[in-house]
């Protein structure tokens, strides 16, 4: 989980940073002292996790997030509880960190923020998305659930569903970046499987319903891992 800390007073800044030095999955990517300096990140720049300050400088913490479009999550930074009520107002807020506060209560925050961007991804990978494919000057409708897999042979890409089979130029690298991450896998440098159709390993092949497909050295180990075996 990608983060930065906007903060503008130095001991709290290498506090957070302590803590977030003994998180292995936190990653901090800028610190700011003022919400103006952060506010030019967010033009280029997006994370999950901000650990945001409410008495800053030129603004307050509260009243800048509200300016970010698409904002991430947010854990508030004070000394003073008594801005809790009205930051919760906010949906971005994950939680709030009354100034003293220890490491234990510091994780406690950033597991909230980490269940809520596994509750997003879930979200936004599950929704049962359709495109239509042109192929020859016919429009498809498919449902990527229903994707059994993709194959490639050279400058073609054939879809199989469990009712259709559709070939048309186009690259795998380019549906890799189109296919929810969550269900899909690619086993090797010319297929690319739905993983939750699976029935079966047997040496270096997948079985997906009927079909017999080659897994790649290179990939075996992610697709293992998606499939969630040890």
């Amino acid at each position: 989980m990608t983060c930065i800390i906007v903060e503008d007073e130095l001991p709290a800044q290498n506090l957070l940073k302590n803590y977030l030095s003994k998180i292995p999955d936190m990653q901090l990517l800028a610190t700011f002292q003022s919400a103006m300096d952060a506010n030019n990140y967010f033009k280029s720049n997006t994370v999950d996790l901000v650990f945001l300050d409410v008495n800053l400088p030129d603004i307050s913490g509260l009243d800048f997030i509200k300016t970010v479009k698409n904002p991430p999550s947010i854990i508030m930074t004070t000394a003073y509880p008594e801005y809790a009520v009205s930051s919760f107002e906010l949906d971005t807020i994950v939680d709030y960190l009354v100034k003293p506060f220890g490491f234990d209560r510091f994780l406690k925050a950033v597991n909230k923020a980490e269940d809520r961007l596994i509750k997003k991804d879930v979200v936004n990978q599950t929704v049962e998305d359709s495109i239509f494919l042109n192929v020859d000057k016919t429009l498809h409708k498919i449902i990527l659930n229903d994707i059994l897999f993709l194959e490639s042979d050279r400058n073609y890409i054939t879809i199989v569903t469990q009712t259709q089979k559709l070939s048309f130029i186009d690259s795998l690298k380019n549906w890799n970046q189109k296919l929810p991450d969550l269900e899909f896998v690619q086993i090797h440098k010319s297929y690319i499987i739905n993983a939750k159709y699976v029935t079966k390993i047997s040496g270096n092949e997948v079985y997906i319903n009927t079909h017999r497909l080659p897994i790649g050295r290179t990939y075996k180990a992610n697709l293992l891992k998606k499939l969630r075996i040890i």
